[in-house]
């Protein structure tokens, strides 16, 4: 099994007991995801199998959108629905106001996210400090926010909302955020990753869905192959004379002269996906090489 499930993760199911499941279920161990969810948080979980593991390094991730509800009145040590409050207040935003704030958050921002965050600090998760009692000055970030549209008011002081942002953008933080410009305390009610890179909703599916599949006896008919992806990225083809090259992982000509020095590329052989190559001088030297099905390569 080689390619890709687009899982819809659950919320209170963590992204490494999504990849545990699916070790059980296929009895492959080459299996890991891309881009975590928080537990709490629901949507797009790509996790790679087999060989497409190979290709995390190519996967565009930068490109995140979400649909998430913050909450005005109360703000949490966690900056979500799970925390204890530390903050209240009733000055309560009107749609205006929650959309001007969007405004300022949208661009390249810093970020201060909760202690009860993923983000490594010597080593250690600062939410696995936080649970022991312990607190530690958390990082600020540069993060990326492309837009945020506030579409709609919802009960009990909430607001829903569709973000659009890079890597390592805490929409928690942003609905903190928020009630810090508008002058009243906010958190994060509700959060959905609708999109991670090319992995959206259209193509998830749940791991109820997963399992059916698998004791079908047809889940590998569903992967995304490996390839699917990676098209952001040049192609280049080879034709049959270059088979053996391609078989034993050897260096192949560039044929493409746009191609720039260190440039990567997807390798394909007479239409069929073989692997990534980077440009060395006139040559394509392989950085990860996935023979097709009933191929045998390096």
């Amino acid at each position: 099994m080689n390619g890709y499930l687009n899982i819809l993760k659950p919320p209170g199911m963590t992204s490494a007991a999504v990849v545990a499941v699916l070790r059980r279920l296929t009895g492959e161990k080459r299996i890991g995801h891309a881009g975590t969810l928080d537990p709490e948080a629901a949507g797009v979980l790509p996790v790679m199998i087999g060989k497409a593991a190979r290709l995390f390094d190519y996967l565009v991730d930068k490109e995140k959108t979400y649909v998430a509800e913050v909450a005005f009145g109360q703000a949490t040590d966690t900056q979500d629905a799970t925390g204890t409050v530390i903050a209240e207040g009733d000055s309560y935003p009107d749609m205006a106001q929650v959309r001007a704030a969007a405004e300022k958050l949208t661009g390249d921002i810093w970020q201060t996210p909760s202690m009860f965050s993923a983000i490594k600090v010597g080593g250690k998760a600062l939410h696995q400090l936080a649970r022991k009692g312990e607190t530690v000055e958390v990082p600020r970030r540069l993060v990326h926010v492309e837009s945020i549209s506030v579409t709609e008011e919802l009960p009990n002081h909430g607001f829903l909302m569709t973000v659009h942002c890079g890597r390592g953008t805490y929409i928690r933080s942003i609905c903190h955020d928020m009630g810090e410009l508008v002058g009243c305390p906010a958190h994060m009610r509700f959060l959905l990753r609708a999109q991670s890179g090319a992995f959206d909703l259209a193509t998830a599916m749940t791991v109820e869905e997963v399992t059916a599949l698998q004791e079908q006896g047809v889940l590998a008919q569903h992967l995304l192959k490996p390839d699917y992806p990676l098209q952001h990225i040049p192609r280049a083809d080879y034709p049959a004379k270059y088979r053996k090259q391609v078989k034993n992982g050897a260096k192949l000509p560039c044929l493409n002269e746009e191609i720039p020095q260190g440039g990567v590329v997807r390798i394909y052989l007479e239409n069929e996906f073989w692997g990534m190559a980077a440009r060395e001088d006139d040559m394509l030297t392989w950085r990860a090489q996935i023979a097709p099905e009933g191929e045998s390569g390096t």
